[in-house]
């Protein structure tokens, strides 16, 4: 296979053929960018096989020792088929049989045979394993809790505002190197699981002393909702929420940590703080930290009593709740 820097694809060998019926190859290669070596591979090619002697060639060596034996393959192919079992447990299998395999090896020709999804092994395609859902059943059953980390906007706007290269965001640039970094700003977000109602805050830091009050603020929230009894608090495994003083701010409630690098058991917070980067983080150009900090309150009151949500059959998540609040503006600008 040629690649991107390959002076001669087929149909340029096959004119350098041309050209060497009636001219010198050394002439004809310099003319081309080869070398005389690379011009004669491609004329002797020519006239031993035709035309299919200037297509690519296998690379493979004829000749491998150390490859793994033809039986040895039909045998992984075989557990693979009839039992769906991992690379490791097949190798495991072999072992057991006395044929002395790695992992890896098996990995890579069940990559080979094309059965390295579990999916693959049905004619139909269809998956072996289908998703749990993780649904709440009613509200306060699943209060998800998560940490969004974002840049701190300087004062006059950044590079977004200004564009790149612009003084502003030289100064900027400056500033950084002379006193250090903008800094960020932590989005603390709980999402009810049922409901889809959310409440965000935009604090300093991710410290467990913080998260902490940032609970207890979205529990009192969430009263005012409705939702008294928080049975569950979904959080990843960061710092701030593996620290004894959250544990015991829990009052009561579960608290149920997702498996490691598994963000999708957190799905409902995950996949709002997507909406929020989309829809209010970056869907307008903010002049400084302050007037973004302020909008955050609309975006409260605009997405819980406004925005129609897919999971409430295209009403706001406010819809669900039982009972109302009084001291929600009606209109946002």
């Amino acid at each position: 296979m040629t690649h991107r820097n390959a002076p001669l694809s087929v149909e340029g060998r096959r004119r350098l053929v041309q050209r060497c019926q009636n001219r010198p190859i050394a002439h004809v290669a310099a003319e081309m960018g080869i070398s005389r070596a690379c011009a004669s591979k491609w004329v002797n090619r020519h006239r031993r096989h035709g035309d299919l002697g200037l297509l690519d060639r296998s690379s493979t060596p004829h000749r491998q020792p150390t490859a793994t034996d033809a039986a040895v393959v039909v045998r992984i192919e075989d557990l693979r088929r009839t039992y769906k079992w991992a690379a490791a447990r097949i190798a495991f299998e072999l072992q057991v049989e006395g044929i002395v395999i790695s992992r890896r090896t098996v990995s890579r020709h069940l990559a080979a045979l094309g059965l390295s999804r579990r999916r693959f092994i049905d004619p139909d395609g269809a998956a072996n394993r289908q998703p749990r859902r993780i649904v709440a059943r009613r509200p306060g059953h699943m209060i998800h809790v998560d940490v969004k980390k974002v840049g701190r906007i300087p004062d006059g706007g950044g590079w977004r505002a200004h564009g790149r290269g612009s003084e502003e965001a030289k100064d900027a640039n400056r500033h950084k190197r002379t006193k250090g970094r903008g800094g960020y700003v932590y989005l603390h977000s709980a999402v009810d699981g049922h409901t889809r109602l959310a409440y965000t805050e935009a604090l300093d830091n991710e410290k467990a002393v913080t998260a902490v009050a940032f609970l207890h603020r979205a529990r009192i929230w969430f009263a005012a909702h409705g939702i008294t009894r928080i049975e569950r608090v979904v959080t990843d495994n960061g710092a701030c929420y593996r620290a004894g003083a959250f544990a015991r701010a829990l009052l009561g409630s579960r608290h149920q940590r997702i498996a490691p690098y598994t963000p999708r058991h957190n799905g409902k917070v995950e996949r709002y703080n997507r909406i929020i980067s989309e829809e209010f983080l970056y869907a307008r150009t903010w002049t400084s930290e302050k007037q973004r900090a302020d909008a955050l309150a609309v975006w409260n009151i605009h997405y819980n009593y406004h925005r129609p949500h897919g999971a409430v059959g295209g009403r706001p998540p406010a819809a669900r709740v039982q009972h109302g609040v009084t001291n929600v503006t009606a209109s946002y600008s």
